[in-house]
């Protein structure tokens, strides 16, 4: 009996062991942290054999794959033996893929993932389609395809999850931006993070669609590279040569493969990041023959993403926005380019290597203060603390929420989007998220 031995016993772990305990594999289960007690009932109640708290490895050295994490890095002490000893890595999404025929659409990007595939699961839904949410967001691909199968899955892919895919299809793939983001996992080369969200376009066949962002020059740069297959739909901000969707007159207008239109006004979503988003899912739509008329509702009531420029609610006249979810530079420059009032902006956490400099014009056009919510704030005081504008040193949510109250007059907005990951305070972006709305509303 083959052996797989799964590191990480979270979603995408549990599910994992699941799909591969249902496929008859000797399986094993391994994390290095405490596993949730959700997940332990799951794999107990499937008779499948784990441990928390540490790696024992002459349980897991005698695999015949391992199933990993995206979360445990290549630097890791049990994936080095692993690697040093030539046992295959591959990822959750990838495992799960040998066991199903069902529909792919999979998105990535270095920011609008979970809004485009939530989005594009809102329409799906609404057109009645079987559909299940997986990858990043939604339940585990593998639990799904263990016990709830579907006709289509919609699937938001990390970079991490596209390193272990090798010959997993995605029949749409969405690449909506590359910018500098988790430079820390990729040996601080761009490049080696450009390489791995090319990845989504690997295996695919002249019968599927790859949907990009035309405006992007990384992406641009890198098409040249490859040999694509996939039926191309290009999309932009502007009508320009090659884009098959695009904004005109005030116009949301999709080419191909069926003409569709609907005024600007009438999306859901506001802001130019959310326009591509809105023209990658709905070119998406389009391709998987889903009536205009559901889309074009579903694109105008479709509610947002928690954590992503969700607005709290009104304080003394202060508008306070959760945007947990822009844990780098380029998704706090989106946040600030949509804003219309003056900011009270909330940065610091996990520095993956970022370069502030991308949003230095906007602080200083749209910022009246900055608060700085971190372990460590030392890189932000060098790079910010220059620039003339009020600034706070907090590391706890009560303290900062605290400061921004202090600092803001009626008419401005506190935006919490911090550029940076959660983990040195915080158990992952969504408890940041969950604190600071919590403690805005006890104002």
């Amino acid at each position: 009996m083959k052996r797989i031995v799964i590191l990480g016993a979270g979603e995408s772990g549990a599910g994992a062991a699941v799909l591969a305990k249902k496929e008859g594999f000797d399986v094993f289960v391994s994390d290095m942290s405490k596993i949730k007690d959700k997940y332990k009932k799951m794999l107990d109640d499937h008779g499948i054999e784990w441990e928390e708290e540490h790696h024992s490895e002459d349980k897991i050295l005698n695999a015949d794959e391992i199933i990993k994490s995206p979360g445990i890095p290549k630097e890791a002490a049990i994936i080095q033996a692993l690697l040093k000893k030539g046992t295959p890595i591959i990822s959750e999404i990838e495992f799960a893929g040998r066991y199903t025929d069902s529909k792919m659409v999979c998105i990535t990007g270095s920011n609008g993932k979970t809004t485009t595939t939530s989005l594009i699961y809102h329409i799906f839904k609404a057109a009645g389609y079987d559909t299940g949410l997986a990858g990043n967001i939604g339940k585990s691909l593998a639990l799904q395809v263990a016990e709830e199968p579907h006709d289509y899955y919609i699937i938001e892919l990390s970079s991490f999850q596209l390193d272990n895919m090798y010959h997993f299809r995605a029949n749409i793939a969405i690449l909506l931006n590359i910018t500098p983001d988790h430079l820390d996992r990729y040996d601080f080369k761009f490049e080696n993070y450009a390489d791995a969200k090319m990845r989504i376009i690997q295996n695919q066949t002249s019968e599927d669609s790859f949907i990009y962002w035309n405006d992007d020059p990384v992406i641009r740069k890198e098409l040249d590279k490859y040999d694509i297959k996939a039926i191309q739909y290009p999309f932009s901000e502007l009508k320009e040569k090659g884009s098959i969707a695009y904004i005109e007159d005030g116009e949301y207008k999709i080419e191909q493969p069926t003409p569709f239109n609907m005024e600007q006004e009438e999306l859901s979503l506001t802001g130019k990041h959310n326009i591509y988003n809105s023209l990658a899912a709905g070119i998406a739509t389009n391709i998987s023959k889903i009536k205009k008329e559901v889309i074009r509702k579903s694109l105008g009531d479709f509610p947002g993403v928690e954590h992503r420029l969700e607005k709290v609610c009104k304080v003394a006249g202060v508008q306070y926005v959760n945007d947990s979810k822009a844990t780098n530079v380029d998704a706090c420059w989106y946040a600030l380019e949509s804003m219309r009032t003056p900011v009270i902006l909330i940065l610091g956490g996990k520095d993956k290597g970022n370069d502030y400099n991308a949003i230095k014009d906007l602080v200083k056009q749209k910022c009246v203060g900055l608060v700085y919510l971190g372990a460590d704030n030392t890189k932000l005081h060098n790079f910010f603390d220059g620039m003339g504008i009020p600034v706070k040193d907090t590391h706890n949510m009560k303290d900062c929420v605290a400061a921004c109250y202090e600092m803001s007059k009626p008419g401005e907005t506190v935006l919490l989007s911090p550029c940076c990951a959660s983990f040195d305070l915080f158990k992952n972006m969504e408890d940041r998220g969950e604190q600071f709305k919590n403690l805005v509303r006890n104002l």
